[in-house]
């Protein structure tokens, strides 16, 4: 479908000419005729091409026959367009896609749960070949079906698109659409995070994606969760991941790759130097599975998060997962997630030492075996002791950050924060008291400690002071 097209079509059909005459044998008439006709006949799409904004989108309404959304008036000279759960359907999602062919300051739509169906998105696929702005686009739960895929992978495939994040989860996307996915991605040099969660590609489309992860150069983000893998679609995964040199985030949870898909990226784990996020929760992965995927943790040196809650483990598999953090002394580990694992005191005994070596790690656990019932060991508060070293220091919490602060961005990643105050012996802070303050300062848990709102504050403080200062100079 050509969009302008469409218009054109839409335009010449109110006209009521009195008799039909087809655009080959509009061609064909123009070519015969003069100079003078050709200046007076115009291009129906260059025509519309010259419209712009508001203009260009109501009269795509009026076309198609839709009321025009307001607030998509009111953004669309935004580079950020929220339109999830408007009701859009095909033909409104189809006035969206003719009112963003030219437009050149949007690069973020939001069209999440508007079931504009396979139509919707082939009139998105359409736009998205003459638009050079959109970078990001959520078309999740819209019924896309294999024809949408297909539609959107045929983008892909051609690189046309200045698409980097394409957010597709809840589709009903099958084996066949693995293929279409597959095909395109091999090949495509845009794209960098792909979210095709909530799907139904099974054990063939997880194969299928494999293959895709060996030749693909460029994906960092994949979430693959919720889409049945199973066993066998984790190995055909792990197959790629042994080459690939580009994913460094991927989602698997809730797919039941069981203790055979463990095993299979373990073996991955040994050779892939680049991953560095991967999230295995709800995977029916025991102490067996647990162990095996341990093989390779044991050499890996560049995950840094490993998200495994929800699996049926013990402290069995929760103290092979340190264990094996604490044979790699090239382990980047930041993070293991098994906050469903009830845990003993031996458990926390191992976990002091691993934490010695590895001051940058968080081991996420459920509670301690005895102690739930026992009253909660009193540790003084955290941010208190650091604010009483620095009274007695005459320092400024901002000051504390800013020595931490080695990029000097006022954003501190958590893990290096973390290895700091493990670090120091300045304030005596134990790994207890440094994870209730990692929490507080990052509540929202984005990975990073933010103090740049103590900016301000020091701003103020220093004109305070500067203002007491003059008095004093100015006092007889």
């Amino acid at each position: 479908m050509n969009l302008f097209g469409f218009m054109a079509d839409q335009t010449a059909d109110t006209s009521e000419p009195p008799e039909h005459v087809s655009l080959a044998d509009a061609s064909a008439e123009k070519a015969t005729k003069g100079s003078d006709t050709d200046l007076e006949a115009e291009d129906p799409e260059k025509a519309f091409r010259s419209i712009r904004g508001t203009e260009l989108y109501l009269e795509a309404c009026r076309l198609v026959e839709v009321v025009p959304v307001s607030y998509f008036i009111q953004n669309l000279d935004k580079p950020y367009i929220n339109l999830n759960h408007h009701g859009l359907g095909p033909k409104g999602v189809k006035a969206i896609a003719i009112a963003l062919v030219s437009n050149t300051t949007t690069t973020h739509l939001e069209l999440e749960d508007n079931c504009i169906l396979a139509e919707g998105a082939i009139c998105l696929a359409e736009m998205l070949r003459e638009n050079s702005s959109l970078q990001v686009l959520n078309i999740s739960n819209n019924h896309l079906d294999t024809a949408g895929a297909e539609a959107i992978t045929s983008l892909l495939l051609d690189n046309v698109s200045c698409l980097h994040t394409l957010q597709l989860s809840g589709n009903n996307f099958g084996e066949e659409a693995a293929l279409y996915f597959a095909e395109a991605l091999m090949s495509n040099y845009q794209v960098k995070k792909l979210d095709l969660s909530h799907n139904e590609f099974h054990e063939k489309g997880g194969q299928l994606l494999g293959q895709m992860l060996a030749s693909n150069t460029k994906l960092e983000f994949l979430d693959l969760s919720w889409n049945h893998l199973k066993r066998k679609g984790a190995a055909g995964l792990s197959v790629g991941l042994r080459v690939n040199d580009a994913l460094k985030i991927l989602n698997l949870s809730w797919n039941g790759i069981g203790n055979e898909g463990a095993l299979a990226l373990g073996e991955a784990l040994k050779v892939n130097n680049v991953l560095v996020h991967l999230d295995i929760s709800n995977n029916q992965i025991n102490n067996e599975g647990a162990k095996r995927l341990c093989r390779g943790l044991e050499v890996n040196g560049n995950l840094k998060i490993l998200k495994m809650a929800n699996n049926p483990l013990t402290v069995e598999g929760a103290t092979a997962l340190v264990v094996s953090v604490r044979k790699n002394a090239k382990s980047m580990m930041e993070e293991i997630n098994i906050s469903n694992v009830l845990v003993n005191e031996n458990f926390i005994k191992l976990l002091d030492g691993v934490y010695q070596m590895h001051p940058e790690l968080d081991v996420i656990y459920d509670e301690v075996e005895g102690c739930i019932s026992k009253i909660p060991k009193q540790h003084p508060n955290p941010m208190k002791l650091i604010q009483n070293y620095l009274k007695a220091h005459n320092l400024q919490l901002w000051d504390f950050f800013r020595k931490i602060d080695k990029d000097g961005n006022m954003k501190i990643p958590v893990a290096t924060f973390r290895r700091a105050m493990m670090q120091q012996s300045r304030i005596p802070l134990d790994r207890v008291q440094i994870g209730e303050l990692v929490h507080k300062l990052d509540r929202n848990r984005t990975g990073f400690v933010d103090y740049s709102h103590l900016k301000e504050q020091k701003t103020a403080q220093k004109l305070e002071e500067e203002e007491t200062e003059e008095e004093n100079k100015e006092k007889p």
